[in-house]
């Protein structure tokens, strides 16, 4: 096992009927801000209890965060925070909401010039607006780490940052909120999740056993319950499982002591940023492809991942290995979510920019042990063709 450090200051609020707590979290007199997405709030009766539980503060709303989230609306509501002396943030909705308001409060702050620099340049965040998070949607773990992902449209960019100026003060998370969703986010969710625990999980061992059992708890917890919640949102006990299943997959708990990969999220970015493909579809693409790509430098976790998490044990290495990444498929496309690059009308050429755009940044060996590289990248996104 690996070194490491441990600190997650994360308040979380779970279960039914848990907003009329979060006024007791926000210091007397604040100025808030609301932000959210396109109205799922209005529908699913949170924006009502929020309302009620705020009445005694003065409240900002401020709504149409995108899906994938961009620089162009978060500054606009930057603007709005200074002209009228917002202190506290409150993000309701998924993770877009979510990482839009990390960087809202961070950009809020900034002092370097554009606040772009924050992603693009890895500029230092010294400090943030306090925010907390009302969540409705499990996918990103957002709600529970320091992380964000922002896109840029004027450039066609997908960048994330992250610090410790990010956390949430609190976080609320209702299952039966979730229950509205549609099952496409419902599935994104499912495979969102999956795929943070293999980057964290499926590089090389290092006998972190604590951690390994973690991540393959979640794993198995989601091939579980995803169907069911998949099938009926509304499930309370199935969507808890789900919710609870996707914070603990990058609340930093399981990253411990392991190596991470994340080239799976790297490339997908570009899938977002070029062709606007949900996120957790890029994920289920370029995983399996990666995979056939690097299948014997990470046959160790691959293999104790077919064994462990889908019951391979039959059959020689190169046989259990094919039959794992076949079974992520399946489970993948059982959700509704295709895993070829064909299925989104993306081809030869969209690798071919890829490429170059790494090659240009000088992401010319990312991933766990610079695996990934443009070489790599190339002939991971040729499988999924």
């Amino acid at each position: 096992m690996e070194n490491f450090e441990f600190y997650n200051p994360v308040k979380i609020f779970f279960g039914r009927g848990q907003i009329s707590k979060i006024a007791a979290q926000i210091p007397s007199g604040s100025r808030i801000m609301l932000l959210y997405g396109g109205g799922s709030i209005f529908r699913n009766g949170v924006h009502e209890q929020v309302t009620e539980a705020l009445k005694r503060f003065d409240v900002t709303e401020f709504g149409g965060i995108e899906p994938n989230p961009t620089y162009e609306t978060s500054m606009k509501a930057v603007e709005i925070i200074k002209e009228k002396n917002i202190d506290f943030l409150l993000a309701a909705g998924g993770g877009s909401v979510i990482d839009a308001t990390k960087f809202i409060g961070a950009a809020a702050k900034y002092s370097f010039g554009d606040p772009w620099n924050i992603l693009a340049k890895k500029g230092p965040v010294t400090g943030s607006l306090p925010f907390g998070v009302i969540l409705t949607l499990p996918a990103t773990g957002s709600e529970m780490n320091k992380n964000s992902v922002i896109s840029r449209k004027s450039t066609t960019e997908k960048l994330a940052f992250s610090s410790p100026f990010s956390y949430p003060k609190f976080s609320v998370l209702l299952p039966d909120a979730a229950g509205t969703l549609p099952p496409n986010q419902v599935a994104n969710g499912i495979v969102d999740a999956f795929v943070h625990v293999l980057e964290q999980y499926l590089t090389y061992p290092v006998n972190a056993r604590i951690q390994d059992r973690f991540a393959e708890a979640i794993l198995i917890t989601l091939i579980e319950e995803g169907p069911k919640v998949y099938a009926r949102p509304d499930d309370y006990e199935a969507m808890s499982n789900l919710m609870w299943s996707a914070t603990m997959a990058l609340n930093g708990l399981i990253s411990c002591g392991v190596p991470g990969d994340w080239s799976v999220h790297d490339i997908g970015h570009e899938l977002t940023a070029f062709h606007g493909i949900d996120h957790a579809r890029t994920l289920a693409i370029v995983q399996p492809g990666l995979w056939k790509a690097l299948r014997e430098e990470k046959k160790e976790k691959l293999l104790q991942y077919g064994e462990r998490v889908w019951n391979i044990k039959e059959g020689t290495e190169n046989e259990r290995i094919d039959a794992a990444i076949a079974k992520t498929v399946n489970f993948f496309e059982s959700l509704g979510i295709s895993t070829r690059l064909s299925d989104y009308g993306v081809g030869r050429d969209t690798i071919d920019r890829i490429v170059k755009r790494f090659e240009e940044r000088k992401n010319l060996a990312i991933g766990d042990r610079g695996l990934t590289t443009l070489e790599v990248t190339r002939k991971a996104l040729e499988f999924q063709l």
